[in-house]
Formats: structure tokens, C-alpha cells, sequence
């Protein structure tokens, strides 16, 4: 095709890539084989004097620009050059082409709708790293928006492009943004023709949001300016529409039950991260790419960190549990051997006798108990992480270290001392079989067996499986605490926020408390006590 202008000498203009009315980015190839992406500015400088405001400041915004490849970073697109067309003296900048798609295709058929949880904290990582690498050297991006961050084929990485407006000087970055500015994506204050560190912040939100929900919170309906005011506007002034709703109604019906259930279970602290970025007022938000940076690994450590205990944990109980089972193997091998030499005609009143049926009985019961304590303290973690977020954010509060550490010990000690007193129930009961089998006592089926005390889980399993656990409940109030016991003095620091609080299912009533269980974003259950007043009953 023919060339419409030359770029500069040694860099081929080879066809637009796309245009905009913040410039254009055509594809370069340098003498050889190597290909570049090149963006024109729409304004013109006919002289290249210091002397000129518009050279002027164009060479004092590429001078910090090239502050941002002085340490290479993997997700921010490489500067090759910079400087005006040899043609209508276009300022123009000179990035690394990447080969791959961009976010605003991956969410174009036939690639599902919506991001997957895992794909989008991965995108909030890298987008973050990328936006704390501009902010640290000074540079405001000013043009954040899902067509502007590209998946890169060959090495995996979400990369930030175009950095056209951050070498327009405030003047050209205000009539551009007012006529040809993706709206969608802008923060308000942009509409005034201001731009902060916290305004690429307020984008990267719209970005989260739209991976999450599918669409924008202010979709752009069509480029009149009527529509243009519109959404504005809306950025302004009006609350973004529930992500989580949007979220579940586009789910793809193709994808199974338990896809769809699991894809639901968003972190909260991405929903916290998302509602900040989005305030109307930019001294609300994170201050600036490296602080929201450290806000998500903070969280995203914590949530992958714990999943690892748990798993630690439940491996330590799985073995302490199969140890218990060979000991009781070896307590009812001995039992069968016993009685094989025990008389069936003679009966001791004195001595307390077990029939068979009975005393495999409480050895199963207490089986049951020690199960059922040790799925209690794999479960008896929250999977909820707490962190404090600024103002209006609804938040999750986090125990210290040293607290969660004392807790934990305390949980073990308790569940040693089961075990313990476990298998010394196991002996007495075994030793009081011995008794009768010494002196060749017989065992009635009827006996005294009555006199032995002990747990009756059945009667328990049978409570939980009544009204109580079909009960389902959602919150009532704002936020609802956790307690470690059906008492006011009990309160933890964790607690439920109601804008993303899950089904709850009853498993048991006291003291105007209910004990609830969910399902984590993690898949697993998490069960605790709430107070019954916070929470509201689901279908009756």
C-alpha cells in the first residue's frame, strides 16, 4: 500500500494499526526485520526550538517519559524512540509491538464474557506493578483503559501500552480528553481536564469492574456527545451498579453448576480494592499506583497463605487420625480374643460387665466424637482476610499475628487433650473388660450396662438435621461479628459485610446466636457463630 508520510529515516510507516482522537498508532518496521508500534500526536510543531511552548514541552515530557524503561519492567511496554514525522511534523513515540490481544478482544466471542477470579487477580497484579513503576518515576498515564493493556503471546504477561497522553502538555491532554477521551474510563475529574496519580487509579477500578461484570459500569451507548455527556455524568455523580448482580447474569448457562457457584465466590478484598479505586473523590482512593500495589499483595499474600496452612493442618489431623484408627484396631483384636474365653451361664453382681454390642458401641461413638472435633478445628479457621480500607469502604478487620498464633496453639492443646482423654477412655473401658475376663464372668446382653455414661452424637446429628440446619439466612445488618461462643463477651475482630455476604445455612440455635456455615471464595466451608439479630431468614 502506498505510504501516506514518512515517519523518520530508517523507521518504515507500514499501514495504521488504529486511530483516535488522541492520535494514532501506526505499525513501524526499522532496517531489518524489526517491528514496532509508532504513536502520532495529533497536534503538529512546525519548530524545533526551544523557544516554541508546544516543542518545549513535548521535549520535556519525553525526557521524564524515558525515566520509565530506565529499569525494564515486565509489564510496561518498552520506549524505543521518540521525536517528529520528517512529514507534517507530527510528534510521534516509538513502542515494542506486542503480538497478542488486548483485554477489550479477550472479552469478545468466542472467548467467555466475563474473566475468571484467577485471571483477573492475576491482571490486578501486573496491571498495579505497572501503574506503581510510571507513578514512582513521576509519569501519569492519563489513558488507562482495557484496549491500552495488552496480553503478550510469547511471554504471558498483561503489558500497559500507549503512553500518548503522558507527553501532551495539560492543555492538549484537556481538549483531547473533553472530545476524542474514552469516557468510560475516566475518572471525573478528568472531565474538568485535570489529571492525578490518583486518576490512573480510578481507571485501573473500570477495568476490574468491566473483567468482572462483563460491561463497564457506564457503558457509552453510542460517540454523540449527548451520549459522551451522559456518561460523564454518571461518573460524577451516580453509584456504579452492583458488580456481583452483573457478574451473575452473564455467567455463560454453557458452563456447569458448580463453575458457575464457584466463579461467584469473588475475594472480598477485590470487591474493597474495586469500591476505592472508584470514589468520586480522588483523595478517597489509593494515593497512587504503588500504594494500591501494596494494598493487593498484601491481600493476595494473606489469602494464598492461609490456603496453605489450612491444607498443612488438615494433612497433620489426617495422620493423627490414622494413628487412632490403628490403636482402636488393636483394642478390638484384643476384645475378640478375650472373648472367646468368656462363660455364657455366670453372672457377678459385683463387677460392672459390658455386653459386646455395648461396648463396640461407645468405641464407636467416641470414634465419631474425636472425628467430629478434629473437622471442627479444620473448619474452625475464617477464611475471611481483614484488612482496613479508607472512609466509605466497607471492611474486614484482620487478627494480629501474635493473636492468631495463640489461638492456633490453644486449638492444638485442646485437640491433644481429646485424643488423650480419648484413648484413656478407650483403656478404662478396655480395662473393665479385663475384669470380667479374669474371673470368667459372662456378659449379659442386658447387664448394667445402662450405668456406663456416655456421648450420644446421634442425638445431636439429629438436632442439626432438623429445622435448624434447612434454615437459611443472609444479613440484615450492615456488617455481622463473629463470636467464639453464643455470648456478647465472646466478639471477634472478623466479621461479615452485608454487599457481599454469602447463603448462611443454620446449624444450630442458642442464646439468641445462630451458628452458621458458608462456603469461602475458596470452595470451603466456614463455620461460626453470629448474633441472630443481624441476620435475616431466607424463605420464611
Amino acid at each position: 500500500m502506498g505510504k501516506i508520510f514518512t515517519i523518520t529515516e530508517g523507521l518504515e510507516n507500514m499501514g495504521a494499526i488504529r486511530t483516535g482522537g488522541q492520535g494514532s498508532v501506526y505499525k513501524g518496521r526499522r532496517q531489518g526485520e524489526i517491528v514496532s508500534a509508532v504513536k502520532l500526536l495529533p497536534t503538529p510543531i512546525h519548530t524545533e526550538d526551544q523557544q516554541d511552548k508546544n516543542y518545549r514541552d513535548f521535549h520535556n515530557e519525553v525526557e521524564k517519559l524515558k525515566k520509565v524503561n530506565e529499569v525494564p519492567n515486565p509489564n510496561v511496554v518498552k520506549i524505543l524512540s521518540s521525536g517528529l514525522t520528517e512529514s507534517g511534523s507530527f510528534p510521534f513515540i516509538e513502542m515494542e509491538f506486542i503480538e497478542g490481544s488486548d483485554l477489550e478482544d479477550l472479552l469478545q466471542p468466542p472467548n467467555d464474557p466475563v474473566f475468571s477470579i484467577q485471571e483477573l487477580i492475576k491482571v490486578a497484579n501486573q496491571l498495579s506493578n505497572a501503574l506503581a513503576h510510571c507513578h514512582k518515576v513521576g509519569i501519569k498515564h492519563g489513558d488507562i483503559k482495557s484496549n491500552n493493556v495488552k496480553f503478550n503471546a510469547h511471554t504471558g504477561n498483561y503489558i500497559l501500552l500507549d503512553f500518548g497522553l503522558a507527553i501532551m502538555s495539560d492543555e492538549q491532554r484537556r481538549t483531547s480528553l473533553r472530545h476524542a477521551g474514552a469516557v468510560e474510563f475516566m475518572a471525573p475529574e478528568q472531565n474538568e481536564g485535570q489529571m492525578f496519580f490518583q486518576s490512573d487509579v480510578y481507571s485501573f477500578g473500570v477495568i476490574l469492574y468491566e473483567l468482572l461484570a462483563g460491561s463497564v459500569p457506564f457503558p457509552l451507548n453510542d460517540r454523540g456527545e449527548t451520549a459522551r455527556n451522559k456518561v460523564m455524568l454518571s461518573h460524577m455523580e451516580e453509584t456504579p451498579p452492583d458488580v456481583l448482580e452483573l457478574r451473575r447474569q452473564i455467567l455463560p448457562q454453557s458452563w456447569s453448576a458448580e463453575r458457575r457457584e464457584s466463579q461467584m465466590r469473588v475475594p472480598v478484598w477485590v470487591l474493597e480494592v474495586i469500591a476505592k479505586c472508584l470514589q468520586k473523590d480522588p483523595s478517597r482512593r489509593f494515593k497512587d499506583g504503588v500504594d494500591l500495589q501494596e494494598n493487593i499483595i498484601h491481600n493476595y499474600t494473606a489469602e494464598t497463605g492461609n490456603s496453605e496452612v489450612l491444607a498443612s493442618r488438615y494433612n497433620v489431623l489426617q495422620k493423627e487420625n490414622q494413628d487412632l484408627k490403628e490403636k482402636l484396631s488393636i483394642l478390638e483384636n484384643r476384645d475378640r480374643s478375650q472373648d472367646s474365653r468368656i462363660t455364657k451361664n455366670y453372672v457377678n453382681p459385683n463387677v460392672i460387665s459390658l455386653s459386646k454390642p455395648v461396648y463396640y458401641g461407645i468405641l464407636l461413638c467416641l470414634f465419631g466424637l474425636i472425628a467430629f472435633s478434629a473437622y471442627s478445628y479444620y473448619n474452625r479457621t475464617p477464611t475471611i482476610q481483614d484488612s482496613q480500607v479508607a472512609n466509605s469502604v466497607e471492611a474486614v478487620g484482620m487478627d494480629s499475628t501474635s493473636v492468631t498464633e495463640e489461638r492456633e496453639q490453644k486449638a492444638k492443646d485442646d485437640f491433644d487433650k481429646q485424643i488423650r482423654a480419648t484413648i484413656d477412655s478407650v483403656q478404662n473401658a478396655d480395662s473393665n473388660s479385663n475384669v470380667g475376663t479374669d474371673q470368667g464372668e459372662p456378659v449379659d446382653g442386658e447387664g448394667q450396662a445402662g450405668q456406663i455414661a456416655g456421648p450420644d452424637p446421634a442425638s445431636t446429628d439429629s438436632e442439626n438435621d432438623g429445622s435448624q440446619r434447612s434454615a437459611k439466612y443472609t444479613l440484615s445488618a450492615t456488617r455481622a461479628y463473629f463470636y467464639d461462643n453464643s455470648n456478647e463477651r465472646s466478639r471477634r475482630n472478623s466479621f461479615l459485610a452485608k454487599w457481599n455476604s454469602p447463603e448462611l445455612t443454620a446449624i444450630d440455635e442458642k442464646n439468641g446466636f445462630i451458628y452458621v456455615e458458608f462456603f469461602t471464595i475458596n470452595g470451603e466451608i466456614t463455620k461460626g457463630w453470629l448474633r441472630k439479630r443481624d441476620l435475616r431468614r431466607i424463605g420464611g
